[in-house]
């Protein structure tokens, strides 16, 4: 059996992550799952912890990040260059989007359990995303990326003590919509060079492009609804040439992914991706601030093993065509 390897951000979730362990691990001790766990204690913490795991030996190992997404994106990025790890997930920040684009259950010792038994099954391998920025840096993103007003909200939201008070009274999700509301009539648009697969956009008056490999983000929000994350492409979403006050009706519109349908709103696909802009705009990955334009994203097909209860592409296709068959 592999070997099991849980990371903790004590810190996700105001605190609360920690909590969650301590209900959590009496389970692994009376189900008599042998495991290591490893507790961060500062940002990017969770990256280096992951990396020393996956390169202690050859041998196959199952790590699990419980924290935010903020956790799950440290650790995919300590792992991502190993292919002897398998990648799960314990909700226990606000935000918690791969639970919903994996279909993890948002409740910690549901989701445990569910880890259990996909434990017991071959892991889903899914596409990443890769961003090169300008000083070469470089950074790996699962669920989604960002540049230009998302980005900076993303930016707002981790640094404010608000998002704290929020949290402890079950109110996380709404620090979102406070800042769009405190941003937006300050906030000013650009003009994006787009390039996609080598075809170029230049889109003006743009209030941010967003880069997904599965449909949600910043706490539930359904910016690319038809995305799937083991398809080998990445779907592209610009919002550009709308008024302050319209931005408010998409916003909200969000939530039900029906954004798609105002003509300010474009979507695309592709797989090479270079976002050139005329000033430098923040940009997130996995709504953690990683800098600024001008930056390339590049996608690698099926390059990470998750545990995950969504139905694989291949899968979706075998169903489709068996129930066709009988009809």
């Amino acid at each position: 059996m592999e070997q099991i390897y849980f990371i903790i951000n004590p810190k996700a979730g105001n605190g609360s992550c920690l909590k969650i362990w301590k209900r959590l691990e009496p389970e692994l001790k009376n189900k008599n799952i042998s495991y290591l766990a490893f507790f961060t204690e500062y940002q990017g913490h969770a990256t280096s912890i992951a990396a020393t795991i996956a390169t202690r030996d050859h041998e196959k190992k199952i790590l699990i990040a419980v924290g935010g997404d903020g956790t799950m994106h440290e650790v995919m990025n300590g792992m991502v260059k190993y292919k002897n790890i398998i990648l799960g997930f314990i909700p226990g920040g606000s935000g918690n989007d791969f639970c919903r684009g994996f279909q993890i259950p948002s409740e910690p010792a549901e989701a445990l359990e569910v880890i259990f038994r996909l434990m017991n099954k071959e892991a889903a391998s899914i596409d990443i995303g890769d961003i090169t920025m300008q000083d070469q840096a470089k950074y790996y993103f699962i669920n989604n990326m960002g540049a230009g007003f998302d980005a900076l909200i993303s930016y707002e939201v981790n640094q404010s003590r608000m998002k704290v008070l929020l949290n402890k009274l079950s109110m996380g999700r709404l620090i979102y919509s406070y800042f769009l509301l405190k941003k937006l009539f300050t906030y000013k648009c650009s003009t994006i060079d787009l390039s996609i697969d080598g075809k170029k956009h230049i889109f003006e008056h743009t209030w941010f492009v967003t880069v997904s490999n599965q449909p949600y983000y910043g706490g539930g929000m359904k910016i690319a609804p038809g995305s799937v994350p083991d398809d080998g492409i990445f779907d592209i979403t610009v919002v550009h040439q709308l008024s302050r006050l319209k931005l408010l009706v998409v916003f909200i519109s969000v939530f039900w992914g029906k954004h798609i349908h105002f003509k300010e709103v474009k979507t695309f696909k592709g797989s090479f991706v270079s976002i050139q802009t005329n000033s430098p705009l923040y940009v997130h990955a996995d709504g953690e601030f990683i800098g600024y334009t001008p930056l390339t994203i590049y996608l690698h097909s099926k390059a990470l093993k998750v545990l995950t209860r969504r139905q694989s592409k291949e899968d979706a296709n075998l169903k489709e065509r068996g129930s066709n068959d009988l009809n």
